[in-house]
């Protein structure tokens, strides 16, 4: 299986919930547990294969939410922009714009 992917990892804590459980199960044990295929087909009473096929078809389902929801890309930019926010605010010293992008930021970290 090609090299782990960090954007699957966080893909997997946004949409999991709408995963089956046993893909679910496949992806945290590989991407969060960094089990092998070996191990986790143990743990599940399943084949190598039948493991890599849960998380083939898991990985092209979150692709599948992301692509139809762009949630990630979402808080990719939103996280791209309270920075820019606050590197503004820091230049015109304005408390009040300092705390609401405080605030703002403090949503988005519940987010993720």
């Amino acid at each position: 299986m090609k090299s782990k992917n960090l954007e699957i990892s966080v893909l997997c804590d946004i949409y999991s919930a709408l995963l089956p459980e046993k893909q679910k199960d496949a992806l945290d044990y590989y991407y969060n547990e960094d089990l092998s295929l070996s191990e986790i087909a143990e743990h599940a009473g399943i084949s190598r294969q039948g493991v890599r096929d849960q998380i083939k078809h898991a990985e092209a389902q979150l692709m599948e939410f992301e692509n139809a929801l762009h949630l990630y890309e979402k808080m990719q930019k939103t996280e791209r922009l309270l920075n820019q926010l606050s590197e503004l605010s820091h230049n015109i010293n304005n408390e009040r714009l300092s705390s609401i992008i405080e605030e703002l930021r403090s949503l988005h970290e519940l987010q993720e």
